[in-house]
């Protein structure tokens, strides 16, 4: 097998990733305004040129065999690549056009992200950004695969790409358990003492689900005190759900400051959470060439960000 002597087409990976994505030859082409003979014969040449069978028939379709699997993960890549190219290209004749795909984490850019898209469009109207929220097993491997530019959140020691990814650091923010203004809790602790965790554990919960790196923290919190998880909650990602809960329940749940700060609505409980906190930042592909919009966002993320540590004080120092 070579796939560098000349053979292997651009049409071969774009039929591929039809073939996958819609798991029939038939599919495939219409979406490629390809006849299917063509599309077959183009399936025929490249498992010729990998030889090895990437796809099986089955009585609905096509199914991807591993080698398929593999190779389809590289084709997007190429692909991707290719595209951003073009991208590239284009903003740098016309400087004022294009499109960034930023991937946002749980809470991670409800502060910082919307400020830099907003100074962004101010000074490129014509850019287009396209922003997608979801956790770290969701948004690391799309980002490797190349369907995002970026990823603005939190960031850890390790991402899960290793050192196909590289994380840069922009500001440090507490958490704090949030509740509505008015919940009991915010009255005075029981026999006249202080609110406490295990006070807290007397409500239901809203907790952040099993792949975020705020839920480990949190859990290892509870361990530390001596205490078990809320058994009354609700797991959850979306911070406009979130929000809604906690307006309309006693239900407590877990906010970065800058979220509590600009929302008089919801309000921070007085317990210390010295364990849990949230590094911000941005996680980039290490060898992804950054296109001129890509370049234009990081710039006004920087900017921001400098804002916001310094109305963070000490505790918005970069880590």
């Amino acid at each position: 097998m070579d796939l560098l002597d000349g053979r292997l087409k651009f049409r071969h990976l774009t039929l591929l990733i039809a073939v996958y994505d819609h798991g029939s030859v038939v599919q495939a082409a219409e979406s490629l305004h390809l006849t299917q003979p063509a599309a077959t014969r183009t399936l025929r040449e490249l498992e010729a040129i990998a030889e090895l069978p990437l796809f099986v028939r089955v009585p609905r379709g096509m199914r991807p065999t591993v080698y398929g699997e593999a190779l389809v993960g590289h084709a997007r890549a190429v692909v991707a690549e290719v595209r951003r190219a073009k991208e590239h290209l284009t903003g740098l004749r016309q400087g004022q056009e294009g499109t960034v795909t930023v991937g946002t984490l749980l809470a991670g850019a409800n502060v910082l992200l919307p400020r830099a898209v907003a100074r962004l469009k101010k000074e490129r109207p014509r850019l287009t950004v396209v922003v997608r929220e979801g956790t770290p097993d969701v948004l690391h491997p799309a980002l490797l695969g190349g369907e995002l530019d970026l990823i603005v959140g939190r960031v850890g020691p390790a991402p899960g790409g290793g050192e196909a990814l590289r994380q840069r650091m922009l500001y440090r923010e507490p958490i704090r358990l949030a509740v509505r203004a008015g919940h009991p809790l915010l009255a005075e602790g029981p026999a006249g003492g202080a609110v406490t965790l295990t006070d807290a554990l007397a409500h239901p919960w809203i907790l952040p689900v099993e792949q975020t790196a705020l839920r480990q923290e949190l859990g290892a919190l509870f361990v530390d005190r001596g205490l078990p998880l809320p058994t009354d909650r609700v797991e959850c990602t979306s911070i406009l759900t979130m929000r809604a809960l906690l307006l309309q329940t006693d239900m407590v749940a877990l906010l970065p400051e800058l979220v509590l700060r600009d929302d008089e609505h919801l309000a921070a409980l007085p317990v210390e959470l010295p364990s849990v906190g949230r590094t911000v930042g941005v996680t980039e592909a290490t060898h992804r060439t950054r296109t001129p919009a890509l370049e234009a966002l990081l710039r006004h993320l920087d900017e921001e960000a400098a804002l916001l540590r310094a109305s963070l004080g000490g505790a918005g120092a970069q880590g």
